[in-house]
């Protein structure tokens, strides 16, 4: 079951599963333990790195989002799924850093950290475990939660799930503040007032390929090849709706 926000504009949630901001939705598999550029533009940059399993029926991996780098004037803030094996509701298997320090929350819906000094960053539960709510003032916000896969998914998609490792991973629905018309990215790029969807919108799983543009090599790297971060641009901002 989808959490909210997974069927609006800046979802990335299941196997990956996209909404852009234009409303399409389409999948991008990427490959298993790589890092994708998401979102990139001249003070944004959100990588995601995707863990899965080869498939051997199909040419590809089964992938999913693990963890969420997320850059920003100098900050760096860290968004990660816990590798756990059985999976149980009551532990809490969500980690968060900012500029590499431990973020602590207690457990209890609400739990509010608070950077203090500029830019505001702001973090709170939305439920015990598992879940939160993580805005950067006048920039973005992102809903994150962690989910396992579940017996029923592995069985219905053929994933072979085993007791070892669930694969708990990240779903996220993003909101944008202050874009340029220039962003680029996986999810970015839908952003863009003069984009257009090369995807094959009727297909039974419409999906977007040209993956090696969007490679990077790490979490916190912004070198793919369509990187704008840190770069001046001279795009006009828009803003955007999402979750």
């Amino acid at each position: 079951m989808f959490h909210a926000g997974c069927n609006l504009p800046g979802a990335v949630c299941q196997d990956p599963r996209f909404i852009g901001g234009d409303g399409i939705t389409f999948y991008f598999h990427g490959r298993k333990d790589q890092d994708f550029c998401l979102v990139s533009d001249s003070n944004l940059h959100i990588n995601a790195h995707f863990i899965g399993k080869r498939n051997a029926n199909l040419k590809r991996d089964f992938t999913w989002v693990q963890s969420i780098g997320v850059m920003f004037d100098k900050h760096k803030l860290l968004i990660s799924a816990q590798k756990t094996s059985t999976w149980d509701d009551n532990l809490d298997r969500l980690s968060i850093s900012y500029d590499d320090n431990p973020i602590s929350l207690p457990t209890q819906p609400g739990s509010k950290w608070d950077s203090h000094i500029p830019p505001q960053v702001t973090i709170y539960r939305t439920s015990n475990t598992n879940g939160v709510i993580i805005e950067v003032a006048n920039n973005f916000r992102v809903t994150a939660n962690v989910v396992p896969i579940t017996a029923e998914e592995s069985k219905v998609h053929g994933y072979d799930i085993t007791e070892e490792d669930c694969f708990a991973h990240l779903e996220v629905a993003f909101k944008f503040y202050n874009l340029s018309d220039g962003v680029d990215g996986v999810l970015g790029q839908t952003y863009r007032s003069n984009y257009e969807s090369k995807i094959k919108a009727n297909a039974i799983m419409p999906v977007m390929g040209g993956a090696h543009k969007f490679r990077t090599s790490g979490i916190f790297a912004t070198n793919c090849l369509v990187s704008r971060f840190g770069k001046m641009s001279m795009h006009k901002e828009i803003v955007v709706a999402g979750s």
